[in-house]
């Protein structure tokens, strides 16, 4: 797919061991990709039993921790479970941030606070989960229910003050390994991708299996690849906290329209898409069935466009 990180998750120091991590690192970066593991952020604030702990909760475990990530070309790290909001805990997260940036390493955080600022603070700071994240739609068929309403509320309040690492565009029909058993995924194809777009994060998380390979239309796979994860400019369209939303972002010089809708029926929009106007534009939306298509759409000379979103379902707008 082309991607430049991949997530090592909680528990990879026994299940893995450090000494195979060396050689998976060194094997992700003979194929251009580049790891970023989980880390506990434990001490006394924190009694998750999940590893590795007891690597980041001291300056001397820290320092420690990170010369030895950049020495097998780690790139970044995953922190989670911290405990409160108190001046420590604060301090902590500052304190990680600005040992990890010595080394070159890169953070994300979760299980943790409402980010404020971290990203004009820190070059390396990526983006903090601080909200129900897609984890949980794995886990439970309720998050699954819930995430049309989630990701349309999200671009209103959450992701309005900082980055949001929501976790996962989610590919799989149902929440398993082999994309056959436990609950199956709500949203459509499309509302997943263009979720991709809605959410703002500098490292935008694909929860591929290998299965999707295969599985997914090409035309997906082709999209996919390209989802860019800095924006130079946005602009809110259309939307009501919880029922749908549209946003159009910019990267560089290229325009992309996403759109999602949360409700039981069709959501019909004229929009107001300036940047397009008197063009003929692709259209990735799903149709009735919510199944994902790729058509095009003709822009008037005024920038106006109609667009039908299916329930649970996305749309995305580009040259």
């Amino acid at each position: 797919m082309g991607y430049e990180y991949c997530l090592v998750d909680a528990l990879w120091d026994t299940q893995i061991g450090r000494d195979k991590m060396v050689e998976l690192s060194r094997y992700a970066q003979s194929k251009g990709v580049s790891l970023m593991l989980w880390y506990n952020s434990n001490g006394y604030w924190n009694d998750a039993p999940q590893g590795p702990r007891n690597c980041l909760n001291t300056s001397l475990a820290r320092n420690r921790e990170f010369k030895w990530l950049l020495e097998i070309g780690v790139k970044g790290i995953k922190v989670d479970f911290f405990g409160g909001d108190k001046q420590e805990t604060l301090q902590l997260y500052e304190d990680i941030m600005v040992d990890a940036n010595r080394y070159g390493i890169q953070v994300i955080f979760h299980g943790c606070t409402l980010p404020r600022g971290w990203e004009r603070m820190f070059p390396n700071y990526v983006a903090s989960e601080a909200v129900l994240a897609s984890e949980n739609v794995f886990f439970g068929e309720g998050a699954a229910i819930h995430e049309p309403f989630d990701l349309t509320l999200h671009p209103f309040c959450r992701n309005a003050v900082a980055s949001i690492d929501w976790g996962g565009v989610i590919m799989n029909k149902y929440l398993s390994r082999d994309n056959k058993s436990r609950h199956s995924r709500k949203t459509t194809d499309i509302f997943e991708i263009a979720s991709g777009f809605t959410n703002q994060t500098s490292i935008q998380c694909v929860a591929m299996c290998p299965n999707n390979l295969q599985e997914l239309p090409q035309f997906e796979l082709d999209f996919l690849k390209t989802i860019p994860t800095t924006w130079d400019e946005t602009r809110f369209l259309d939307g009501y906290p919880g029922k749908y939303v549209v946003l159009a972002r910019r990267h560089g010089a290229d325009w992309y329209i996403a759109g999602l809708n949360a409700q039981k029926e069709p959501q019909k929009l004229t929009l107001q898409l300036p940047m397009f106007a008197g063009q003929t534009i692709t259209l990735y939306v799903d149709n009735q069935k919510g199944e994902p298509t790729k058509t095009t759409l003709k822009v008037d000379k005024k920038g106006q466009a109609k667009v039908e979103i299916q329930p649970n379902g996305g749309a995305i707008m580009c040259l």
